[in-house]
């Protein structure tokens, strides 16, 4: 056999470093080949959705501001321990968990994991995607109690992160719109919610709309006389979902959980319950009448009930509904829900109540506050299915110039610049393209109006101004362009 040299070594180490290197690049064209994709229960939006979305966000933002809430962001991320706890356990298994940076193992044992995830979890991970909006900001509030003006109207629009199953209308990444006041525990805040409310549904087209509404203190008034006392919270977990599954299922839920068969029949006269707002309170006054913190929940209610009367609120549209009990634990009396009454998409669009003490969390006790959420995706698909969304909201572009050639884009180019001092959004296409490739951008792209700056157009003084909806054609100077605009 002939002896190996250094040559022939250092040859073998250059294949093996080509070979590798070969492997390499196959593995990195396979993965580029890899269809792209995003996580279930989040969505990419186009242009045509981000103005759609701006609709709705404007509309929001310009009524909290016009009932004299001020803006605020909160973090995506917070601690786990500001989070846990403040939903309920349904709501604590729903909240996304994040890794701690580096070595996420390093703090955990053998033992831990044996032991199961409520042990290994604090070791791995001390912050998690908000759930909501409105725990960070109780956190804040306490945070900055020595800056803020009290009573505090603010509202936040943020998305939020949830770990449930994705269908229609329910995403895992989804923004909300909330609006809250703290410091007072005044009822007429929650008759000004309801006002804020019905504004953004008619400012969005939303004509037919119900406003559910109740009273924890009912629904804790209710457990006590069932004899299921101090099981406030699984009671209102399983009723919340009675819309959804049926009552079938919500008293087997509640058998499971340890109500008694006779505490489940007791409820019997709730379900009943029938009528107008007014039949109702009757009704429930007399059921409840032997618990006192029923007869305060009722007495909430009238005076609601009361102040929005004196701002001319329609009651019609609202119902009192004594099984609406919303799951977060957090809330202590008034709490409603806001349907589209015509759309396919049946969950709530907006929700919220009154929380008596949830600074009393971070150590700051006796805050009451109240506050709710509009739901923008949600919104978003009720305005699309009833196809309410206005025309105006398809293109960012309200007028289009063509590009002729040399001469006349340059004609162009000053024509453009009044415009855009006018306040029109408007853009010239780039390239001397063929018309019908330019016409083409400006019906794929949703711009309402093209304007043609061609050398017939540039002599006269006058140019075209084509409507893409109606096909109209009209002969103007610059002057009548801007006018026409202006309207």
């Amino acid at each position: 056999m002939k002896p190996v040299g250094p040559e022939q070594i250092q040859d073998t180490h250059e294949h093996d470093d080509i070979a590798l290197c070969i492997g390499n690049l196959k593995k990195y064209t396979r993965m580029k080949k890899q269809k792209p994709s995003i996580p279930q229960g989040t969505r990419d939006f186009g242009p045509e959705k981000m103005l759609r979305r701006q609709f709705i966000l404007n509309a929001i933002k310009n009524v909290f501001e016009k009932f004299g809430y001020q803006p605020l962001e909160t973090p995506a991320m917070e601690n786990l321990s500001v989070l846990t706890g403040k939903y309920g356990t349904e709501g604590d298994q729903l909240l996304y968990k994040i890794l701690n940076s580096g070595d996420f193992l390093s703090k955990s044992s053998e033992a831990d994991f044996q032991n199961g995830s409520k042990f290994i979890l604090p070791k791995i991970s001390e912050k998690g995607l908000r759930y909501d909006l409105t725990v960070p900001f109780a956190r804040y509030v306490v945070m900055n109690r020595h800056e803020i003006s009290f009573p505090f109207k603010r509202y936040q629009i943020q998305p939020v992160w949830r770990a449930d199953r994705p269908q229609k209308g329910r995403y895992r990444e989804f923004y909300q719109c909330d609006a809250d006041i703290v410091g007072t525990s005044s009822l007429i805040c929650e008759a000004e919610i309801m006002l804020m409310i019905k504004e953004v549904m008619t400012n969005l087209g939303i004509e037919g709309f119900t406003i559910l509404l109740n009273n924890r203190k009912l629904l804790t008034a209710i457990t006590e006389l069932i004899g299921a006392h101090g099981k406030e919270t699984a009671f209102c977990v399983a009723i919340d979902k009675l819309d959804k599954v049926g009552r079938e299922k919500v008293e087997e839920e509640l058998v499971a959980g340890g109500f008694s068969e006779e505490s489940v029949q007791k409820l019997d006269p709730f379900y009943k319950i029938k009528g107008s707002n007014a039949q109702k309170i009757i009704q429930l006054e007399k059921l409840l009448s032997s618990s006192e913190i029923g007869k305060e929940g009722m007495d909430e209610i009238k005076l609601v009930f009361e102040y929005l009367n004196d701002f001319g609120f329609e009651d019609a549209r609202i119902d009192l509904d004594i099984t609406l009990a919303r799951g977060l634990s957090y809330y202590t009396g008034t709490i409603l829900e806001v349907r589209a009454n015509n759309s396919a998409i049946k969950s709530s669009i907006s929700g919220g109540g009154r929380y008596d003490n949830l600074t009393g969390a971070f150590g700051l006790e006796g805050v009451s506050g109240v506050g709710f959420s509009f739901g923008v995706d949600r919104i978003y698909d009720v305005l699309e299915d009833l196809d309410l969304f206005p025309k105006e909201y398809q293109s960012s572009t309200k007028v289009l110039l063509l590009n002729f050639d040399r001469d006349s884009f340059k004609k162009a180019l000053k024509i453009l610049a009044k415009l855009r001092s006018a306040g029109v959004k408007s853009e010239i296409y780039p390239d001397p393209a063929k018309i019908k490739k330019q016409m083409n951008y400006a019906n794929k792209k949703g711009v309402p109006y093209v304007l043609m700056i061609g050398e017939n157009e540039i002599k006269e003084g006058k140019y075209q101004l084509k409507n893409m909806d109606t096909g109209e054609q009209l002969k103007l100077d610059i002057d009548q362009i801007l006018e026409h605009f202006s309207n």
